[in-house]
């Protein structure tokens, strides 16, 4: 067993019993990259049979990471309970995280002993994926009843129309109100999610949500009885989040000094800054890059510079595919990240 995975586990560990009160070992191997949000949809979604089959890893490191995991619950001496995970279809069947392994290190989960018991029962009560309704990007078919539409429901890779999905009584509520949609979903006994397929970001991304109609109308009637409460709340909030992110970018700048110590303070700010601009997608946002892991702070690091220190976009620009691009300037990559690495400031 590694000592470095030792460290990143705890680390990612760390950051997400500070965060979120409550660690599993599904989110620490999202945060240590080796499983995406993608990749995790995929298999809540029920489209391949375990985890490990699309893991960035192989599937021993996935038992070595949890064994760690296990050790560093021990070690704090937390609270530990059992999280079952089910997929996003009708029936809600079982994910599995192996193939033919054993599933009890997955299922296990930790809490704060601190915590009161209210407390922990809202952190680690149980939570179903969402079940997903997708547009319709290319002719279909139901499954069942042959017929077609606008939205489908698929299920072990085959489609069914809304009716057939028992979907049909549903009304759409489109993305946009997040205080209505969040009191429509909690009123309404079914829902689903609507989403399509973004072709370029290869995601899914939300369009609204199907709910019952005296859901919908409950909630239309509680925003409008509290439109003013609700936009002071909202003008605190962005300064509150302004706040957090400019807290947050100084925290990366600084652990890039740590890796970095040759790298100029005011290169790792502009550095840090643009990974971690909030909502950006980049890697400064992922579970790993909040938790500051040197992996994903150095791929922020080096990503800054493939496309200033480099001719990579230049080689971009004049058609050259991106993998040779990134092929031809791994030399270069090497030679500043070792530059940066030294104790002799630029």
């Amino acid at each position: 067993m590694s000592a470095r995975l030792e460290r990143r586990v705890s680390e990612v560990a760390e950051e997400l019993l500070r965060r979120k009160k409550v660690v599993a070992p599904l989110d620490v191997l999202t945060g240590l990259g080796w499983v995406s949000g993608r990749v995790v949809q995929s298999w809540e979604l029920g489209k391949v049979p375990a985890l490990e089959g699309v893991a960035a890893v192989p599937a021993e490191r996935l038992t070595e990471a949890v064994a760690c995991l296990h050790r560093w619950a021990r070690g704090r001496n937390l609270v530990q309970s059992e999280v079952e995970y089910v997929s996003a279809t009708r029936d809600r069947r079982p994910l599995r995280f192996t193939a033919e392994g054993d599933e009890r290190p997955f299922g296990a989960q930790w809490t704060d002993p601190a915590l009161t018991e209210a407390r922990r029962a809202k952190v680690t009560a149980a939570k179903a994926p969402e079940l997903m309704v997708l547009i319709a990007d290319k002719p279909w078919y139901c499954a069942q009843c042959g017929e077609t539409g606008e939205h489908q429901f698929v299920e072990d890779d085959k489609p069914l129309c809304l009716d057939c999905a028992d979907f049909g009584h549903l009304v759409l509520l489109p993305s946009g109100n997040a205080a209505m949609t969040r009191r429509a979903r909690k009123a309404s006994g079914l829902a689903a999610v609507v989403a399509t397929w973004n072709r370029s970001r290869k995601r899914y991304e939300r369009r609204g949500l199907l709910v019952e109609r005296a859901a919908l109308e409950e909630a239309e009637a509680a925003c409008l009885a509290d439109e003013e409460v609700r936009e002071r709340r909202r003008v605190r909030d962005r300064e509150r989040r302004a706040e957090q992110d400019v807290e947050f970018q100084a925290a990366f700048a600084r652990r890039i000094g740590e890796l970095f110590p040759a790298l100029a303070a005011a290169r790792a700010q502009a550095i840090a800054e643009h990974a971690g601009t909030r909502s950006s997608g980049r890697v400064g946002r992922s579970a790993a890059g909040r938790a500051l892991d040197e992996h994903a702070v150095t791929l922020a690091v080096v990503a800054a510079i493939r496309h200033e220190e480099t001719d990579y976009d230049v080689m971009l620009m004049a058609g050259v595919p991106r993998a040779e691009a990134r092929d031809r300037i791994r030399d270069d990559i090497d030679r500043v990240l070792a530059r940066w690495r030294s104790t002799s400031p630029e």
